[in-house]
C-alpha cells in the first residue's frame, strides 16, 4: 500500500522542510551535522509565508514512490483535525487506498529556531534571523533523522488507514 507523509508543524518551512530533506535522501548522514550551505540548501527551509500557511507543500517522492509533504498549521487548531476529516471522507467515499501519514516535527523546534525563524519570517530581519535558524537546524538534526525514521517505522506497522503521530520533545 502507497503511503502520503505529511509532516506538519507551526510554519511549515524549518524542521517540516529538514525532515522532508532527510525523508527524501537529499540531506542523508544523521551523524554529521549539516553545514550552513546544507541548510539553506534545503528546498523550502525558510521560504515559506503566512500565506503559505494551509497549503501542502510537495517535496518529491521517497526510495518507494511514496509521496511526502510538508504543512504549516500557523496557531491553527482546526488544520489537523480538518486534514484527518477530509482524509478520511476520501477512504470511504471515493475508496482512495493511501495510508495517510501526519508527523508533527513541532516538539523538535530549539528555542533559537522560534526566535530565529520570528525575525526572519515575521520581522523580515535576516541577518539576525538567518544565523539562529542555522543554530536551531543544526543542533536539532540528529532529532529531525531520528523522527523520520521513527515516523516510517510506526507508518509500516500500524493496519490504521491514517496515522497521526505526535512525536515528543527529544532530549537534547
Amino acid at each position: 500500500m502507497r503511503m502520503i507523509y505529511i509532516y506538519h508543524d507551526f510554519g511549515g518551512t524549518h524542521t517540516t522542510s529538514l525532515a522532508a530533506a532527510y525523508h527524501l535522501k537529499i540531506l542523508q548522514n544523521p551523524v554529521k551535522i549539516p553545514d550552513k550551505h546544507d541548510i539553506l540548501a534545503v528546498p523550502y527551509f525558510n521560504k515559506l509565508t503566512k500565506q503559505d500557511a494551509g497549503k501542502f507543500i510537495f517535496h518529491g517522492k521517497d526510495e518507494e514512490g511514496n509521496p511526502v509533504y510538508t504543512l504549516g498549521k500557523r496557531s491553527s487548531k482546526v488544520v489537523l483535525p480538518a486534514v484527518y476529516n477530509f482524509a478520511e471522507l476520501m477512504m470511504n467515499h471515493y475508496q482512495i487506498n493511501e495510508k495517510i501519514i501526519l508527523s508533527n516535527t513541532s516538539p523538535l523546534v530549539p528555542f533559537a529556531m522560534t526566535v530565529g525563524g520570528f525575525f526572519s519570517r515575521e520581522l523580515k530581519v535576516d541577518v539576525i534571523g538567518v544565523p539562529l535558524l542555522i543554530k536551531g537546524a543544526q543542533k536539532c538534526w540528529p532529532h529531525v533523522c531520528q523522527l523520520v525514521e521513527e515516523t516510517k517505522k510506526i507508518a509500516k506497522r500500524s493496519e490504521e488507514p491514517i496515522v497521526k503521530i505526535e512525536n515528543h520533545k527529544f532530549q537534547a
